[in-house]
């Protein structure tokens, strides 16, 4: 059983460090970004620090970020982490929260130094490197008091290898901004002019080009989703989509910041990935409302509940047939799969809910 913090909302201000590796557009960047603004509205005093320089493409905040500047060297590696050393003896944190992979490995080196007092890790995927990496995590498990998964499924993925004992492991699963994220039927109308939107049913699939979205097993069910219904149209909006292959019926956007007009636009919503953490797209989604295809992987089956139509990965076939049998559901269905996903999204994954379990979670360790 994964021990679950406990929901107190009485916590004291605390000062807590945030640390991940850039603030690049992703989903695990967006949740520590949003993370971090709304601890200092609640009052605690953050200190947003990046290992990265500042890249082409970042999520915006209103908090200043601290940058370490670190590059593929051993000389860039370590005049990185002597600067966060300088960086957090100053602010002195009560917790040094990191998220993905470098982040978590470089605060361990932080308390393991006496730099900070405690360290609380953040696994976003059930995926963060292979053996050689799942051995380092366990050899330095020592110097963090406690680790959280975005999913039960990203969660066990790392005990089964041994990365994090089961006593200093519980879930705290990825939150969705429900407030920002609901259907507007006049944003809707605007949003498929603007884009031309045809008569038929559009799907949209989000997510930057990476192998986990397994984009190729998307395409190839597309495929027969227009030799059945040649109307259909697909759009994919992330970093990288620009170069995947030319198909009937696909649009390619490119990163898209704001998805909440494409999302309204759209009919339904698609995700093929491989493995995934807990993907914020798919929850932004069923907040819009939107019926849902997706591969039973990762954490999407304890995102979707009952609420989305889940088909084995790699298999085009499957999710061909699911995409077609979504589309020639009736309209009061799709409202209906559409509400139960946004109920779903608003009881178990609201920010609101999310900030209490978080600072309950900190309140516990910083009194240990």
């Amino acid at each position: 059983m994964l021990v679950s913090p406990s929901t107190d909302s009485r916590t004291a201000r605390l000062r807590i460090a945030l640390l991940l590796t850039s603030l690049g557009i992703g989903g695990a960047e967006l949740q520590v970004v949003s993370l971090a603004e709304r601890l200092e509205a609640r009052g605690h005093a953050v200190l947003l620090v990046t290992l990265m320089n500042p890249l082409p493409e970042e999520w915006p905040t209103r908090l200043p970020v601290v940058r370490l500047g670190m590059r593929k060297t051993p000389a860039g590696v370590a005049a990185a982490l002597a600067r966060g050393v300088r960086v957090l003896r100053e602010f002195k944190p009560d917790i040094l929260h990191s998220h993905t992979k470098h982040a978590n490995l470089a605060a361990r080196f932080w308390r393991m130094s006496g730099t900070v007092p405690r360290v609380l890790s953040t696994l976003h995927n059930v995926r963060e490197g292979g053996p050689l990496r799942m051995l380092i995590y366990r050899a330095t498990d020592r110097y963090s008091a406690h680790t959280t998964a975005v999913s039960a499924a990203a969660a066990e993925s790392f005990l089964r290898a041994g990365a994090v004992p089961r006593a200093k492991c519980s879930v705290l699963t990825n939150a969705i901004d429900t407030d920002r994220f609901k259907p507007d039927s006049e944003r809707r109308v605007r949003q498929r002019a603007q884009l031309h939107a045809g008569d038929g049913f559009v799907w949209l699939a989000a997510g930057r080009a990476a192998r986990s979205k397994d984009y190729p097993n998307l395409l190839r069910a597309f495929s027969h989703v227009v030799a059945q219904e040649p109307a259909a149209e697909l759009w994919i909006a992330g970093e990288g989509t620009e170069s995947l292959p030319r198909a009937k019926g696909v649009r390619t956007l490119g990163l898209v910041r704001d998805m909440t007009g494409l999302l309204d636009a759209a009919d339904g919503f698609v995700m093929s990935s491989a493995w995934e953490g807990m993907p914020l797209a798919l929850g932004e989604a069923m907040a819009m409302e939107k019926p849902v295809v997706a591969t039973r992987v990762g954490g999407i089956e304890e995102l979707a509940g009952n609420c989305a139509v889940l088909v084995a990965p790699a298999n085009d076939e499957e999710l061909a047939a699911a995409m077609l049998a979504t589309m020639r559901c009736s309209q009061v269905d799709l409202a209906e799969s559409g509400r139960r996903g946004r109920e779903r999204i608003v009881a178990h994954f609201s920010w609101e809910r999310k900030m209490q379990e978080w600072e309950a979670l900190y309140a516990t360790l910083a009194a240990q």
